[in-house]
């Protein structure tokens, strides 16, 4: 009551906008008011993110997505119902679901948890698990398990953090959780090493310790390999342990053609199921199937709710299941195992690309990769034959490939995946996206198509990334080569000028002012090259330069020598730029005290009573004194001032400054050739018109280049007008350019050559 008073108070004192939307309304909201709420904060940041990969990935909401969401609102509506009504609705939804599942996933006589949490299931596990095997657990608690510590174990290649959220939900310390390595020789290196268990079992009995449960894959989170259920199962009734196994590849247990592997898991004692994503029903829950005898242990562990309400949960999934039927279920499945088989041999036809799969004929998850010095026919296995630097330039490029691929056909499903052995890879999951996105067999076709352009470029990239590095080594000490790892690209440079004499602090501002600013004019070019700052999180290589990813018909030398000839322009300008300060501070001295003088003279010629406002105009007006006008030039090049008489005189200019030009390649450009492109031999034809005016270009440049080598001095004009009666002296800026004849030679004796 107090926080509403305050609230109110803090409202009424006319708070801002921020504040009013954190305090509950006093008088209460419509209906629609507060829908159109919430259709603001779903779109709040909308038009911000519009480019994001995450607008485009949007869930594909079909009719059975609209029964899953029903359900939710049922749910609500049936709580409210009466007792005995609620038990026995719920008693019925949840055995029906039940049942369902365990006949879809050839799971017989067993039990069903339902739960939020994808791993809330294999907790409740646990706690049965304990329950059972330490009979004085329900008394004592965890004093029981000072006499045996229970051990859980795990893969390797298992979920990340699995582990850590087991211990910390059953109180138990990270000593009680051993990660079992992968294969190293035999077998997949994301398997579970079954040898390596069973010693490591052996070693923790003899430490007085007790096996509790193992998590076993069905489809590891990277890679999507499976373990070897059997030989697990039999280890773990062997020791008797709990097995439990989880994984993407247990939704091809609803197949009438199952993988051996695979089929295995029906043995475990408890999977973990994910049904609205293989099904693409949102807000589903995950399921849990165990088989236990004893109810009152599953009570205790929470597996079982003696709570109607708490039985609900598993409504959107049975309205689901009901509306999509056996037929439709198991259409999704074979539907996201056929777009993995068509794409892998889809990627079969494509040049430096390395797929990785368990099994080609059934596995539903592709991992591929780019790899320049393998073809298609060399699949699998690692990347242990790179060296350090070329693994993390694969890694970089193949983290590019999947966001390009990602942003270029969205509905794919692909992401980046980071595995221990492989490197950097694209997988392809569908029976997690492709009910969600609604993938068909197009989407993969244009992600065949999509890969083959961005595999062609990324290849000659990469095959000129040495050929960039040798030919800016030429270019030292004024182009810098930065070795950067992390960059997909051609590679990156640094302008270094050539500047002595000043402290380290100055001297790299200077580097970075220059590198800024030829970035800029880089960035002008009408090219398909792309040149940036680099990685977003790159704090030591911010006064770099960095290309992007080039075609085979890049002119690597016509590029460093540009970067080189901007660089020395934008270097030489700044120089001159900081030598004329004190040429410019003297002459604007000088041209003060001559104006200064120059107002005397006038005061001294005309008298003092023509510089009064009144009486100077009258008598102006009877007696006009005819004064000449005194300016004075500025001439940067010499640094000195000239009169202005004879412009004044003309009252024209000389000439005008000439716009600086950028710096232009030298060699001659076709028509249609792109910029930086290099052209081979006997691939274009000219015509007998495009070739003589080929040869009357060159001509013609050198006459501009023998105009533009005599540098038109630059003048600051200051022209004298009447002076105030202050008499404060004044410059005025206008730039005057002289033309001298010799300049003009060259346009004459073209002239007279067309006349004759």
């Amino acid at each position: 009551m107090v926080l509403g008073l305050l609230s109110c108070q803090k409202c009424a004192k006319g708070m801002g906008t921020t504040h009013l939307t954190l305090c509950l309304d006093c008088s209460g909201q419509d209906v629609a008011t507060i829908l159109h709420l919430v259709h603001n904060l779903i779109h709040e940041k909308e038009d911000e993110e519009k480019d994001q990969t995450s607008q485009c990935r949007m869930q594909n909401v079909g009719e059975q997505a609209h029964m899953a969401l029903l359900g939710h609102s049922l749910a609500a509506y049936i709580s409210v119902l009466d007792r005995e009504r609620l038990r026995k609705l719920t008693t019925r939804i949840q055995s029906d679901t039940t049942l369902w599942l365990c006949r879809l996933f050839r799971y017989e006589n067993s039990s069903a948890a339902f739960h939020e949490d994808d791993r809330d299931g294999l907790v409740k596990v646990c706690r049965l698990v304990i329950n059972s095997r330490y009979e004085e657990y329900a008394s004592e608690g965890y004093a029981s398990l000072t006499s045996k510590q229970p051990v859980i174990y795990h893969s390797a290649s298992g979920r990340s953090g699995l582990g850590q959220h087991l211990c910390s939900q059953l109180g138990l310390p990270l000593s009680s959780l051993c990660t079992v390595p992968c294969n190293t020789i035999f077998g997949s290196q994301h398997q579970m090493d079954v040898a390596l268990l069973d010693k490591l079992i052996k070693e923790d009995i003899e430490a007085g310790k007790l096996p509790l449960l193992l998590i076993a894959n069905a489809g590891t989170p990277g890679a999507g390999h499976t373990d070897k259920l059997g030989r697990l199962k039999d280890l773990c009734e062997q020791y008797n342990m709990w097995l439990h196994v989880e994984g993407v590849n247990l939704a091809t247990l609803v197949l009438a053609e199952i993988n051996s592997t695979i089929m295995a898991a029906t043995r475990c004692d408890s999977m973990t199921l994910t049904p609205g994503q293989w099904l693409g029903l949102p807000a589903v829950t995950a399921v849990t199937l165990y088989r236990h005898e004893d109810p009152a242990l599953s009570l205790a562990a929470g597996l079982t709710s003696s709570q109607p309400v708490a039985k609900l949960r598993a409504l959107p999934l049975w309205l689901s299941l009901q509306y999509l039927g056996h037929n439709g279920i198991v259409q999704k499945i074979k539907h996201a195992t056929s777009l993995s088989h068509h794409l892998l041999q889809k990627l079969k036809t494509l040049a430096f690309i390395r797929t990785s799969v368990e099994d080609e004929l059934s596995s539903p998850v592709v991992l591929f990769r780019f790899g320049p010095e393998l073809s298609a026919e060399s699949n699998g296995g690692s990347v242990e034959g790179y060296c350090a630097g070329e693994k993390d330039v694969l890694d970089t490029f193949n983290k590019w490939l999947g966001e390009r691929l990602i942003q270029l056909v969205p509905t794919s499903g692909v992401d980046v995946v980071e595995l221990e052995d492989e490197g950097t890879c694209v997988r392809f999951s569908p029976l997690l996206t492709a009910a969600v996105l609604g993938t068909e067999q197009e989407d993969i076709d244009s992600l065949v198509e999509k890969l083959s352009e961005l595999v062609s470029v990324m290849s000659s990239t990469l095959s000129l990334r040495q050929d960039f590095r040798e030919e800016v080594h030429r270019h030292s000490p004024s182009l810098i080569y930065v070795e950067e790892l992390s960059w997909p690209g051609l590679g990156a440079v640094r302008y270094e000028p050539q500047i002595d004499g000043i402290d380290e602090s100055r001297r790299k501002e200077g580097v970075k002012k220059i590198n800024s600013e030829l970035l800029k004019k880089l960035q002008e070019f009408d090219t398909e090259i792309t040149f940036s700052t680099g990685p977003e999180f790159s704090t030591e290589t911010d006064d770099c330069i960095f290309v992007g990813m080039v075609t085979e018909d890049v002119d690597i030398i016509e590029l460093v020598n540009m970067i080189g000839a901007i660089g020395r322009d934008i270097e030489e300008s700044g120089r001159l730029l900081e030598n004329m300060t004190d040429v410019i501070r003297k002459g604007i001295l000088e041209a003060e005290v001559q104006l200064q003088k120059a107002s005397e003279e006038k005061l001294m010629e005309e008298g003092v009573i023509r510089q009064l406002p009144l009486f100077g105009s009258v008598l102006n007006w009877f007696s006009p004194v005819q004064s000449s006008i005194k300016g004075r030039t500025f001439n940067l090049v010499a640094g000195s001032l000239d009169s202005t008489e004879l412009t004044y005189s003309t009252k024209a200019q000389a000439g005008r400054p000439l716009p600086q030009e950028m710096p232009t390649s030298s060699t001659k450009r076709l028509s249609g050739q792109r910029l930086f492109q290099r052209v081979s031999a006997g691939t274009d034809s000219f015509s007998e018109t495009s070739s003589i005016a080929q040869v009357e270009e060159p001509s013609r440049d050198g006459c501009a280049s023998q105009s533009s080598s005599v540098h038109p001095p630059i003048s600051l004009s200051a022209p004298r007008d009447d002076i105030a009666a202050d008499a404060t002296p004044q410059v005025d800026s206008q730039i005057e350019v002289h033309v001298s004849s010799e300049e003009k030679q060259p346009e004459d004796q073209e002239l007279d050559h067309s006349e004759r």
